[in-house]
C-alpha cells in the first residue's frame, strides 16, 4: 500500500509514493497536502462475514494490515491487542460491556426507522479521540524504538484531541507533546484534563484566539520543512493519516454489530467540526462497507452544513466563529475536508491545490456550478452519500432532556447535535447509527442547564478541576511558537 499527497502536482512527487511507516510520524506532506492511499483497499463479502466473529482488537488488526503493509502482521497484532482491551476502555456505562469497546444501544425503533447510539467514549479521556490516539501512541513508540529516534508532537485541539493525545503519549519513550488550545474556550473539565498533567514530556500552550488560529500555527510550523526536520516535528491531529485510518475500524464494527447480513445497509450521523471522524466513514464506504448515508451534524459553526446544502465552502474569520456549548466543533476551517474534495475533483492534485490556495486567499470556493463559480463538482456529492444538518444551543438542550427522560441516558452536547440531526434523516429499513463523541461529564455546565443536575462522572474524575494546572499563554505568532519549541526540545 502506497500513499500520495492531495497536492502532489509534480511528476517527481507522483513517482515517489510513500509507505505507511514513511508517513506515520510526519503529518502534512512536504507540499502542504494530506496523505491518502493511491487506491483504497477493497473488502469482500467473505471478509465481512469472517469479521463478524472477531473481537475489536482482531478487527482493528485486519483493517490496519490493509493499510500498513510494511508492518509485520505479528507486530500489528501485538499493537492492536495492547491498545484495545477492556482495561483501557473501562468507562462503559451501566448495561454496556467494556469488552465490546464500542457497544451499540438502540434508542428508537418505529415507523420512522431505528436510531442507534454507538459508544465511543469509554477510553481514558472519555472521548472518541481515544479510539485512535491510544493506537497512535503505541505505533509511535514502536516506530521510534526501531530507529532509536525521538519525536516532538505539535498539535492543536478544540478540546478532546489534546487530552486524548497527551494521555496516549505520556511516558512514551522518545516523545514530547506540544499541544495548542484556544485560551478559555474549552469546558472546565476539558481544560483540567490537559492542564493538570505534570508529566515532563507534556507542554500545554493556551493560544490567544480560536481553534482555527491554533490549527493555522500547526500548519505554518509543519510547512517550514527545515524547522520541522531539525526539531523532529510530527502531529497527532487528524491530518495524520494513521489517526484517520484507526477511526475507520469503528465504522466496520458498528455496521457488523447492527446487521446480520451483508445485504443490509446502515447510515451514520457524525458530529463534525474538522471532518476527520466522518472522513473515516467515507474511507470505510470507499472500501466497500455497505453504508447508505453519511450525515454531518454541525453546531452553529455550520461551514460543512453550508457546503453540503449549497456547494459553497466558506470559512469564517476568527471573529465570526461562535463559542458554543459543543466547543469541540467550534471550527470553521475543516482540515480533513481536503481529503474529500480531492476525491470530489477526481483526485486532481493541481485542482485541489488551487482550490485550497483560494481558501487562503479568498476564504473559500464554490463548486455549485452557478455562474462565476469555481466548478460544478457539487453534483457528484450524492454518489458519496453525504448529507448534513445543523443544531443550536436550544436544540441540544432539548435533545439532552428528551434522551434522558425517554431512555435514561445522559448524552454530551456534541452527541446531542448528532441525535438531533440524525432524527431528521432517519428512514425505514436502514438503521441510523449516531457516533457518540464524549461522556456528558466533560460538558457538565450544559448538562446542569439542561437537566438541573450534574452529569455522572466515572471513578477517578471526581475533583479533576481542583488539581494544580501547568500551562503557558501565548499569542498566535508563529515565530514565538517556534522559539518555544526550540527552547524545550534542545534541538
Amino acid at each position: 500500500m502506497h500513499y500520495v499527497s492531495t497536492r502532489a502536482t509534480s511528476a517527481s512527487a507522483a513517482r515517489n509514493p510513500q509507505l505507511f511507516s514513511d508517513i506515520l510520524l510526519g503529518g502534512l506532506a512536504p507540499d502542504g497536502g494530506l496523505y491518502l492511499p493511491s487506491a483504497y483497499p477493497q473488502v469482500s463479502g467473505a471478509e465481512l462475514d469472517a469479521w463478524r466473529k472477531l473481537g475489536y482488537a482482531e478487527l482493528a488488526c485486519e483493517i490496519l494490515r490493509k493499510f500498513a503493509t510494511d508492518i509485520p502482521d505479528a507486530d500489528l497484532k501485538a499493537l492492536t491487542a495492547r491498545t484495545y482491551t477492556a482495561e483501557v476502555y473501562r468507562n462503559a456505562r451501566a448495561g454496556e460491556s467494556a469488552a465490546e469497546i464500542t457497544p451499540l444501544r438502540v434508542l428508537e425503533q418505529g415507523e420512522r426507522g431505528t436510531l442507534v447510539l454507538q459508544a465511543l467514549s469509554n477510553g481514558p479521556t472519555l472521548a472518541f479521540k481515544d479510539m485512535a490516539m491510544q493506537l497512535l501512541g503505541n505505533l509511535f513508540e514502536y516506530a521510534l524504538a526501531k530507529n532509536n529516534d525521538e519525536l516532538n508532537i505539535f498539535g492543536a485541539t478544540s478540546g478532546d484531541t489534546g487530552s486524548a493525545a497527551e494521555y496516549a503519549m505520556r511516558g512514551k519513550r522518545g516523545v514530547r507533546v506540544f499541544m495548542l488550545s484556544p485560551h478559555k474556550k474549552m469546558s472546565a473539565f476539558q481544560t483540567a484534563q490537559m492542564f493538570s498533567l505534570q508529566d515532563p514530556n507534556i507542554f500545554n500552550i493556551a493560544v490567544e484566539g480560536v481553534f482555527d488560529d491554533c490549527q493555522d500555527l500547526v500548519k505554518a510550523v509543519s510547512n517550514d520543512l527545515s524547522f520541522k526536520a531539525r526539531h523532529k516535528i510530527g502531529t497527532v491531529n487528524s491530518i495524520n493519516w494513521a489517526r484517520v485510518v484507526a477511526q475507520v475500524v469503528y465504522y466496520f464494527r458498528g455496521y457488523l454489530a447492527a446487521t446480520t447480513s451483508n445485504e443490509q445497509k446502515v447510515s451514520f450521523t457524525v458530529p463534525s467540526g474538522n471532518f476527520g471522524n466522518i472522513c473515516a466513514g467515507h474511507i470505510a464506504r470507499m472500501m466497500g462497507l455497505p453504508i447508505d448515508r453519511l450525515v454531518a451534524a454541525t453546531n452553529e459553526n455550520d461551514v460543512l452544513d453550508e457546503f453540503f446544502r449549497t456547494g459553497v465552502y466558506r470559512v469564517r474569520k476568527s471573529s465570526e466563529t461562535f463559542h458554543t456549548s459543543s466547543p469541540s466543533m467550534d471550527i470553521s476551517k475543516a482540515s480533513n475536508f481536503e481529503r474529500f474534495v480531492y476525491e470530489l475533483v477526481g483526485r486532481d492534485a493541481q485542482r485541489t491545490h488551487d482550490l485550497f490556495r483560494k481558501v487562503e486567499t479568498h476564504g473559500g470556493f464554490d463548486l455549485s456550478g452557478a455562474p462565476g463559480s469555481d466548478g460544478d463538482e457539487f453534483k457528484l456529492v450524492g454518489k458519496y452519500g453525504f448529507q448534513s444538518g445543523r443544531s443550536t444551543h436550544a436544540d441540544r438542550l432539548a435533545t439532552i432532556r428528551d434522551v434522558a427522560q425517554a431512555y435514561g441516558i445522559v448524552i454530551d452536547t456534541h452527541t446531542a447535535d448528532g441525535v438531533k440531526v440524525a432524527r431528521e434523516h432517519m428512514q425505514p429499513g436502514v438503521p441510523m447509527i449516531v457516533l457518540e463523541t464524549a461522556l456528558a461529564a466533560k460538558f457538565n455546565e450544559t448538562i446542569v442547564e439542561a437537566l438541573g443536575k450534574d452529569a455522572e462522572r466515572p471513578s477517578g474524575f471526581e475533583n479533576i478541576e481542583a488539581l494544580p494546572q501547568r500551562f503557558v499563554v501565548m499569542p498566535a505568532e508563529v515565530d514565538r511558537m517556534k522559539a518555544y519549541i526550540a527552547e524545550h526540545t534542545g534541538l
